[in-house]
């Protein structure tokens, strides 16, 4: 039984809304691909839940890390490659691989 407030994540939607243009834009992308499921993984990362929805730009930092072996490890290799000034992991395919 879940016993806990449900977690308003209103103020985190809102900074991507307004400071994290790129991440927003990717976001509405990936969901009119994957439909709502998106929105809710967002959500689901930004309320704290592992390996839904992480990502960052300019500075800021939103959702909640991945813990699998091969998240970081994409991640970091891509990191060094590429050198991103925006990143967004969503996890639609529910496995927490990328």
């Amino acid at each position: 039984m879940d016993t806990g407030a449900a977690i308003d994540v209103t103020g985190k939607l809102a900074e991507i809304k307004q400071h994290m243009p790129e991440m927003y834009q990717l976001i509405k992308e990936r969901a009119a691909k994957d439909g709502n499921l998106v929105f809710e993984l967002v959500r689901r990362g930004l309320r704290g839940e592992k390996n839904c929805f992480y990502g960052w730009e300019g500075g800021r930092v939103v959702g909640t890390r991945f813990d699998t072996e091969d998240a970081d490890y994409h991640l970091a290799l891509g990191m060094i490659q590429f050198g991103p000034a925006v990143v967004c992991l969503i996890n639609v395919m529910g496995t927490g691989r990328i």
